[in-house]
């Protein structure tokens, strides 16, 4: 049978790579799966397309707009879950560790779209901060706001995650109304085809958003330019590299990184043998050598101890590898694993020893890439350097001992920077010390112990909700982290001018901005759809009495001086008088804006962003304007409308001010 060739995806066609093709072949017996190639590329016109067509395009859409194209991209990588799992074993993967990469990556684009409906506005431009007022009389304010870039983004992934490495790159970037040219790493790319085919074939995606290369990347860098971003995942030297582009340089190129990370997993001081503590790190550890055997970057490289328990731990751990490794996958390659065992002589020579596994045997089908567990032990971590400085990307961890938590601290930073580092203890005291003294190296800390076990993510997770990457040797670059994640491919611009310029340009409300006074109908009968931004209900005033607040204290039980006492009140450098309380005035405004009926709006779900600004006495009135700020769609049944409320006293002066949230049918 004729080994099929994959197709590169330009310009909204699939196009045969011509010339030399690369033969990608199965991990687990060496079989030919798939040719590959890029040549006859028009690279220029690539970056051409996505930013001429597909940038403007997607653009267009809304940031809830993106977000249910996400939804629904992700709901079509699930539905072709088992087309997937097909070829996911000619990577070595096992299927648990293709769960980890295609319903992985499919609930990451999930993810992004809650996050995206929920958080971010309907609208085309977020803000960043609170308006600044930049003049006395408020006609000249500032606001800092993203605006999404009009290049595009390459993405550069690495082979260990073909399917999950692409989504969680894609995610955050078409939310954020960039296209994208994904390159995947060779040896994985049929898995990657696979996955991007079933996405261009649900229609959803815009033309020109997005773009595949199977091959190299020919002069793709040489068309790069200050709006456009690259999103490496891969080696240390690759990433240099790829920096140090003349292009990258000469236009300021955006670079996010992901590089080489030597991740630490630290036992606890308290976590002595026949604790729980001292089990889990043992299970973990067994699962992060043992899981994609090994190729995770997130994956536990070293694995500290105090001295005293060194020697129970690396029997427990022997054991529990023996039993581990008939389930393993193997490497991505036999070129890979020859790198692991080059890799791993390394740190022999530097002083660590093997006292689990012989990295020289070979697991599996002749031809395929298995290996077994490798398990090396450095009893002077600080003169073995190569264990903080060479990463064996394969089943390989070294076990070493610190002598307090102080030494502990130095020997994880000693790594000059990871992605994850776990710490495995049920002392809150520990705990602190370690964080706090270990936070600025790691780009992501888990502290597990029996009360959280069972819940954790484990030590080598990755979440859509938070950061991905990490300080120094793991590149210095951040992905994903929930709407955190979009700021890597939008702008931030601080604009100047009047309250109702910077609404208009943000398509939400802002204090000061223009308000329009609805009168055909109460806004709480308005379906969401239906309500635009800046429509406003000003409502009757009300008369604050003594009374009133004598009565709110005797229901509330409240009766603090400044509410009761006219005297101690007046004695107090703020007030002239009792004043009314805080709570009373929300109350009040609740009831002068509330319509009781059951109707579009379903609940009040909170308030934020409170401020008391002029104390109300008795005898003065309170009016209400509430003004529609921004919507959110919550799901296809319910929307979140963010009102602005502000509380007036006759004389027009800001009493309070506050963001309502109610739930609304959209």
């Amino acid at each position: 049978m004729k080994t099929p060739q994959l197709l590169n995806y330009a310009q909204d066609r699939w196009i045969a790579g011509e010339g030399d093709l690369a033969t990608l072949v199965s991990a687990i017996d060496g079989a030919p799966v798939a040719t590959a190639g890029s040549g006859g590329l028009d690279f220029a016109a690539m970056l051409a397309h996505a930013r001429n067509v597909g940038g403007p395009a997607l653009r267009a859409m809304t940031f809830h707009e993106r977000a249910r194209m996400l939804k629904g991209l992700g709901l079509a990588i699930m539905d072709a879950k088992e087309q997937l799992y097909a070829l996911n074993g000619a990577t070595g993967a096992t299927r648990k560790d293709g769960w980890i990469d295609i319903e992985g990556g499919a609930m990451t684009l999930l993810s992004f779209s809650s996050k995206g409906r929920r958080e971010l506005p309907d609208a085309h431009v977020l803000l960043d901060g609170a308006l600044e007022p930049l003049s006395k009389r408020g006609s000249f304010v500032g606001q800092h706001i993203w605006t999404s870039l009009t290049g595009a983004a390459v993405h550069i992934n690495a082979f260990n995650f073909p399917v999950w490495g692409m989504l969680e790159k894609l995610a955050p970037t078409l939310l954020a109304g960039v296209p994208a040219i994904v390159k995947p790493a060779s040896s994985t790319s049929y898995l990657t085809e696979a996955a991007f085919r079933v996405m261009v074939d649900t229609g959803l995606l815009p033309v020109g958003a997005v773009q595949l290369i199977v091959g190299g990347v020919g002069d793709l860098f040489e068309h790069l330019t200050g709006q456009d971003v690259v999103s490496f995942t891969g080696s240390a030297a690759t990433a240099a590299r790829l920096k140090n582009h003349p292009a990258v340089l000469r236009e300021s190129v955006r670079f996010v990184a992901e590089q080489d990370s030597l991740n630490a997993s630290v036992l606890g001081p308290d976590a002595a043998p026949g604790t729980p503590e001292f089990d889990l790190f043992v299970a973990e550890v067994v699962s992060e050598m043992t899981t994609k055997a090994g190729q995770k970057c997130t994956a536990i490289r070293r694995a500290l101890a105090p001295a005293a328990h060194l020697d129970a731990l690396e029997r427990a751990l022997a054991a529990k590898l023996a039993e581990a490794t008939p389930a393993m996958g193997t490497l991505v390659s036999c070129s890979q694993r020859d790198d692991v065992r080059t890799q791993v002589a390394k740190l022999v020579a530097s002083g660590a020893r093997v006292v689990h596994g012989d990295p020289a045997a070979t697991l599996g089908a002749d031809g395929g890439a298995g290996m077994p567990p490798v398990l090396l032990r450095a009893d002077d971590p600080w003169t073995a350097s190569a264990v903080h400085d060479v990463e064996a990307f394969g089943p390989v961890a070294t076990i070493m001992p610190y002598r307090d938590l102080a030494d502990a601290v130095a020997l994880a930073n000693r790594g000059m920077g990871s992605l994850a580092l776990s710490l495995f203890t049920h002392d809150p005291a520990a705990a602190r010390s370690f964080i706090q003294g270990a936070a600025p190296f790691h780009g992501r800390m888990l502290v597990i112990n029996r009360d959280n076990a069972r819940e954790s993510t484990g030590h080598g997770s990755p979440l859509p909700v938070l950061v991905h990457g990490g300080p120094g040797r793991a590149g210095g670059s951040e992905e994903m982290g929930g709407t955190r994640g979009l700021h890597h491919y939008m702008q931030r611009t601080a604009i100047q001018s009047t309250p109702a310029m910077i609404a208009a340009i943000a398509e939400q409300y802002i204090p000061g901005a223009p308000k329009n006074v609805i009168t055909d109908a109460h806004p709480f009968r308005k379906r969401m759809r239906d309500l635009s931004i800046g429509d406003t209900l000003v409502t009757p005033s009300r008369t604050v009495t003594v009374a009133d607040i004598e009565h709110f204290a005797g229901f509330t039980g409240d009766t603090f001086y400044a509410h009761m006492d006219e005297e101690a009140a007046k004695a107090s450098p703020i007030f002239e008088g009792r004043v009314a309380h805080g709570y009373l005035i929300l109350s009040f405004a609740a009831g002068l804006f509330v319509d009781p009926d059951p109707g579009p709006v379903l609940a009040n779900t909170g308030l934020e962003n409170l401020r008391f600004l002029t104390p109300l006495y008795p005898g003065d009135s309170m009016r209400v304007e509430l003004t529609v700020r921004s919507k959110s769609l919550k799901s296809e049944e319910t929307g979140v409308v963010r009102w602005a409320v502000e509380v007036f006293n006759q004389r027009d002066e800001l009493v309070a001010t506050y963001d309502l949230l109610t739930e609304n049918l959209p």
